[in-house]
């Protein structure tokens, strides 16, 4: 599937991705092979290049780099995992903005904290309080902030390709051939050349193809809905109680999440529609009668909760493919078809921060530097890996 291909089917986000790896010869053979071009997959090849300049780096993405989740997320950053602090986890929001100075990579990070918003056990000083299935108020302040996608995306490409590693665009891969140096055969030839050997290989393409990751019974794509609006006068964002600039989630359902972006517009979310194909969130589309339906009542329910939202306009709809276990912890585990090839996704809506934070983990792993925590286990239903 082609970048054009998705957007056609997944709308438009309202950040651009400025950076387009340049056209080269793909190698036969490589040290890693990244699969897929998001925050996890080029997080990982610029901090493999940046610890270690001699190891050759191959990212293959499918389709243009950041398609998939990671140029379509809100752009909510949130610390812990969905399923919380898991054991030996760390500081994900210290450990995010270290990479992002060892990188130098700039992405409009502010990190004012995040409130968790509920319709029971609001705080008595809630600058919150919106009609929504009840009165919603802050329950609690948590860490967290807000970035624009397009330029973390934008940051870690140029940061990886600066530093050596050699990013393909259009490049999906359609089988790996398991064994000691995995050869990963893809769909399309490029450049002349329709596979490559691998030392040791990262799959981060995170919703899809599962089947390819080993996840095909551990884990459960969809698509993700948001929309932004135009934006608002300060006063109404006063009145609102935004004017301290903080994303917000609830607690409780239904849910529903947002932020305000820096010229005063709000993306709002909430909603997960189903592919045709349960494992192919690939054929989902946002015009679909269910996505529409939750389209319309989201704006509804945007237009209800405060006056100072009742006439706002919407001018951007898209959605974004998400990936959870029913553990709601991210998989962090060998294939289970080969000890040299590393698995890392389904973060659950918590993969703006944690996905670059894993993916330095993981290239530790590779330079024997870290192992991997207890946490990520993927579930084993076939032979051992070899």
């Amino acid at each position: 599937m082609l970048y054009s291909d998705v957007n056609s089917r997944w709308g438009w986000p309202p950040w651009e991705i400025e950076f387009t790896p340049p056209a080269r010869p793909l190698p036969d053979k490589t040290d890693i092979a990244i699969v897929g071009g998001g925050f996890t997959g080029l997080a990982a090849a610029a901090w493999l290049r940046l610890l270690a300049p001699e190891k050759s780096v191959v990212v293959l993405e499918a389709a243009r780099i950041g398609a998939g989740a990671s140029g379509r997320t809100g752009g909510m950053v949130l610390a812990e995992t969905a399923a919380g602090d898991l054991p030996g986890l760390g500081d994900v929001l210290g450990g995010f903005q270290k990479i992002l100075r060892k990188l130098d990579v700039a992405c409009d990070l502010s990190l004012p904290g995040a409130w968790e918003i509920g319709r029971k056990g609001g705080l008595p000083q809630s600058s919150i309080e919106w009609t929504d299935s009840g009165t919603l108020r802050v329950v609690k302040e948590v860490p967290g902030g807000m970035l624009d996608p397009g330029k973390l995306v934008s940051g870690l490409a140029r940061a990886a390709e600066t530093r050596g590693a050699i990013i393909f665009e259009n490049a999906p891969v359609k089988t790996i051939q398991w064994s000691t140096n995995p050869k990963l055969e893809l769909a399309r030839a490029v450049g002349g050349v329709q596979s490559i050997t691998a030392e040791k290989i990262l799959l981060a393409a995170n919703a899809f193809p599962i089947a390819l990751a080993g996840l095909d019974e551990d884990a459960h794509p969809r698509l993700t809905l948001a929309a932004l609006t135009a934006p608002l006068a300060e006063r109404d964002l006063q009145s609102a109680g935004l004017a301290a600039r903080k994303p917000f989630y609830t607690a409780d359902l239904p849910y529903l999440w947002g932020r305000v972006r820096h010229d005063n517009s709000i993306v709002w979310g909430a909603g997960l529609v189903s592919a045709p194909d349960e494992k192919n969130v690939e054929e989902a589309q946002i015009s679909s009668a269910d996505a529409a339906q939750m389209f319309s009542s989201l704006e509804k329910r945007v237009h209800a909760l405060h006056p100072a939202f009742r006439s706002v306009t919407f001018t951007h709809r898209w959605g974004g493919p998400i990936l959870f276990r029913d553990d709601w912890r991210p998989v962090f585990d060998f294939h289970p078809g080969c000890k040299n090839a590393i698995v890392l996704g389904a973060y659950a809506g918590h993969g703006v921060a944690l996905s670059s934070y894993l993916a330095a983990w993981a290239a530790e792993i590779f330079l024997g530097k870290r192992a991997l925590p207890a946490w990520g286990k993927i579930a084993r239903r076939g032979r051992a890996g070899v």
